[in-house]
């Protein structure tokens, strides 16, 4: 009971900080994504997601997020990962300072392409002489370090939460776009320059287009009575889907090809953002309010969609290497013979599986070789009826060409 008030406490103090400190995505849009991306993914990619960000490094506070109250394990894990994706956020914190310089790393939350409006058209500055971001170039390395097999558990909670998050804030389009102009001649840091109240308004009082982006959904459906994240976003999450369903726009995930998700952001950045609606110094007209908010919806959607399909394979793959080791093991362990075919070991363990949950065959030794998708049965049986039965079970596995039987019967075989 104390440790759990203890991690209450911490966990408590972390996020009143955080809600005042956050400068991507703001929190609401960065769960939204997340909530999506979990809707996407399979029992079995969350649980093994679950299962890597409880092995977070201590001092990351990472795990610290997972409660120990009276909720559904399945409310708790999906809290998780949600706020996990806002956890690149939280440890800008510069009052916990161990770990604000061990884990923050301000220029990975971006990717900008720095450019300007030459006669009305979007001239690309190349090699332009200021920080471009890392965002991009770390997803790739984090996707690497979430593939790798070698890598420990508790490096991937950290490249998962970096992942899950600068997935999202790459599909905002400020976090793609440097705008060059006379009044920011080393660009607009992704809007954060570009005003939007009048002239003279008092520091406190001024807001950018930035802020304007990153707050969208939460100024447009405002939180009642301070709802809980489990009240407020679901329903959200949920329009979002119906509006921008996973069937329209599935042929535009480009699963792994970040390069090309900062490019869409960044058409998005120079078209949507900096349309001839925008005025500098004046709040956005109504028509400019409503379509922003309409791309920011189906630009969460789409990363939502793309991180969770990425996640799936990722994990996927993970667990069919694993089994494929597994069978790998069994294979040496009976001295079964496997062939080259693509299929063979993918067959053999079925056929074995087959076999073992057959009544009257699964307390007898069968073993099996598999040459290019034939299987070849070998062992001792009791009775003719048993050897039928072992290969009308086989001829019925999806992917077998071929059954030969070199089963041998002996009446007196004991079958429990």
């Amino acid at each position: 009971m104390k440790n759990t008030l203890v991690k209450f406490s911490i966990l408590l103090m972390i996020t009143l900080i955080f809600v005042s400190s956050a400068t991507a995505w703001d929190d609401t849009g960065h769960k939204l994504t997340t909530y999506i991306v979990w809707e996407r993914m399979t029992p079995q990619a969350r649980e093994r997601a679950i299962k890597i960000l409880l092995s977070a490094p201590e001092d990351s506070d990472l795990s610290v997020f997972y409660l120990q109250d009276s909720r559904s394990n399945a409310a708790k894990q999906r809290e998780l990962f949600m706020i996990a994706s806002t956890w690149a956020d939280i440890v800008r914190n510069r009052d916990f300072k161990n770990r604000y310089k061990k884990y923050h790393q301000g220029n990975w939350h971006y990717a900008d392409t720095f450019w300007r409006q030459t006669n009305g058209k979007v001239e690309i500055l190349e090699n332009f002489n200021e920080e471009t971001g890392k965002a991009v170039e770390k997803l790739f390395d984090f996707e690497k370090v979430l593939q790798n097999s070698s890598a420990s558990d508790e490096d991937k909670a950290i490249a998962l939460a970096w992942i899950l998050h600068l997935g999202g804030d790459i599909h905002q389009p400020l976090h793609t776009s440097a705008r060059v102009t006379e009044l920011e001649p080393k660009g607009d840091q992704g809007g954060n320059l570009f005003e939007l109240m009048p002239k003279g308004t008092p520091r406190e009082n001024q807001v950018n287009l930035h802020w304007f982006w990153d707050s969208i959904v939460g100024r447009n459906i405002p939180r009642q009575n301070d709802a809980c994240d489990t009240d407020y976003l679901p329903a959200i999450a949920n329009k979002i889907t119906k509006t921008f369903p996973y069937a329209r726009m599935q042929n535009r995930l480009r699963l792994g090809q970040f390069n090309v998700w900062q490019q869409e952001g960044f058409r998005l950045a120079t078209t949507e953002v900096f349309s001839p609606m925008l005025v500098r110094y004046q709040m956005p007209s109504e028509k400019y309010k409503k379509r922003a908010f309409e791309v920011s919806q189906e630009q969460i959607a789409l990363a939502g969609y793309r991180l969770g399909e990425m996640l799936n394979q990722i994990f996927n793959n993970e667990l069919a290497q694993q089994n494929e080791e597994k069978t790998r093991r069994e294979i040496e362990e009976t001295g079964s013979k496997i062939g080259q075919g693509a299929d063979d070991a993918w067959l053999w363990y079925k056929t074995r599986a087959a076999l073992a949950v057959t009544a009257d065959l699964r307390d007898i030794t069968i073993n099996v070789d598999v040459e290019n998708s034939v299987v070849t049965l070998k062992g001792t049986v009791g009775s003719k009826a048993q050897v039928d039965k072992a290969i009308s079970v086989v001829k019925s596995i999806e992917g077998v060409k071929a059954v030969k039987s070199m089963l041998k019967i002996d009446v007196n075989q004991s079958v429990k």
